[in-house]
């Protein structure tokens, strides 16, 4: 395994980490008793597993339904040092809740300090108000953190670039040590928050590059022709652990097996500078030959905010949807994105297409060089993508 330093925690942290969000056994918070033996079983294979391949990160989220509780029968059986562990918690109005929730998933992993806590889904301004507004749950964290609780202090987040931006630099309490947020080949908009990342010496840890970077594990084939000779998975994820900037990406096993793909990459990364490019180079050619060059890149560019369009609807995602699908076949994954919109709560915001023939969308369009295409492209998007309602994963 390679290890990087995680930033200003000075963690020796895997490249890979194990993330915690499919081999629980529910969604919902169950006592352990409900829990089938055969599920727990897996779950431990899984951990023995990542820990034997050097994969010594653990990573939750008190949100994980049974995820925390069953994780608890099992970290307990390794030398404390041998793991690092990170749970999540979300920011609330009230950081006396917060601390309890910090408090009870500590109770439930069966552990007395966890190495990382990141406070859970600062994915919109308000959120990120409940965590750095004075005497919020970010000092709430430092004062865990000062009793021997918690060693170090992040966040996570699936909101848009600004937020990421914001929280990224946000200086009082100590800001934050490191953050976990997306970024990989089909979504690179967070890179400038990325860098500043780097700049102001966070950890960088990004979630789910094998589902949420294009579902790769089941890759459409014209992305295979365009891959080769790599396999997408470790094409996306060769692409982001070339840059520096980047220290750990969650794998998120939901069996002993699944951590064999990725770590292929490994063997791989020296001649990142060699396999990347023209792989780049033909993924970039066949976004053009789809959708033009122009949309290919600034398909975003002088659109309101979802909030301040007619309907709710997130025209920027809609348009980055259907550019993945029509440049790259990645329609199952666009359509599992775009039957979020409207059930994905502040992880997926705002609505999708399907009611847009009901809202004049002019003003909230007119300053995007695309303006008179744009309902016409929305229309098309919906026709291909949309099916009944799909729930985030937590939600199902």
């Amino acid at each position: 395994m390679l290890y990087r330093r995680f930033g200003r925690t000075e963690l020796r942290m895997p490249v890979f980490s194990c993330g915690g969000m499919r081999y629980q056994h529910s969604w919902q918070d169950l006592p352990l008793a409900d829990v089938p033996a055969a599920n727990q079983a897996n779950l431990e294979a899984t951990i023995r597993r990542a820990v034997e391949l050097g994969i010594n990160h653990i990573e939750t989220a008190r949100g994980y339904g049974s995820s925390e509780r069953q994780l608890g029968l099992i970290l307990p059986q390794f030398p404390r040092d041998a793991i690092l562990v990170q749970t999540k918690v979300q920011p609330t109005a009230e950081p006396a809740e917060f601390v309890q929730h910090v408090h009870e998933s500590l109770e439930r992993l069966r552990l007395d300090y966890v190495d990382l806590l990141g406070l859970h889904g600062i994915n919109n301004y308000r959120q990120l108000w409940y965590a750095v507004r004075k005497d919020g749950c970010l000092a709430a964290a430092r004062a865990l953190q000062r009793a021997g609780l918690v060693r170090h202090v992040g966040f996570s987040t699936h909101g848009p670039p600004d937020v990421v931006q914001a929280a990224v630099e946000w200086g009082e309490d100590g800001g934050f040590d490191y953050v976990n947020l997306h970024w990989y080949y089909i979504y690179q908009a967070n890179w400038p928050a990325v860098v500043a990342a780097r700049q102001r010496d966070l950890g960088v840890f990004i979630i789910s590059p094998a589902d949420k970077g294009g579902m790769l594990y089941r890759p459409p084939a014209k992305l295979v022709r365009l891959c080769h000779p790599l396999h997408p998975l470790v094409f996306n994820c060769l692409f982001c652990l070339m840059h520096p900037e980047v220290h750990t990406l969650s794998i998120g096993a939901a069996k002993p097996a699944d951590f064999d793909l990725q770590l292929t990459t490994l063997e791989l990364l020296d001649r990142a500078g060699e396999l990347v490019p023209p792989i780049d180079r033909r993924l970039r050619e066949a976004m053009v030959a789809a959708v033009g060059p122009a949309l290919a890149e600034h398909y975003a560019d002088g659109l309101s905010h979802w909030e301040d369009t007619p309907g709710s609807i997130n025209v920027a995602s809609v348009l980055w949807l259907r550019n993945l699908a029509l440049g790259w076949d990645l329609v199952d994954y666009a359509r599992m994105r775009y039957n979020l919109l409207g059930n994905g709560g502040t992880w997926f915001p705002g609505l999708h297409a399907h009611h847009a023939g009901e809202f004049d969308l002019t003003a909230s369009i007119k300053k995007s060089p695309f303006a008179a295409d744009i309902p016409g492209w929305l229309a098309e998007a919906d026709a291909l993508l949309y099916a009944a309602p799909e729930k985030r994963l937590s939600q199902s």
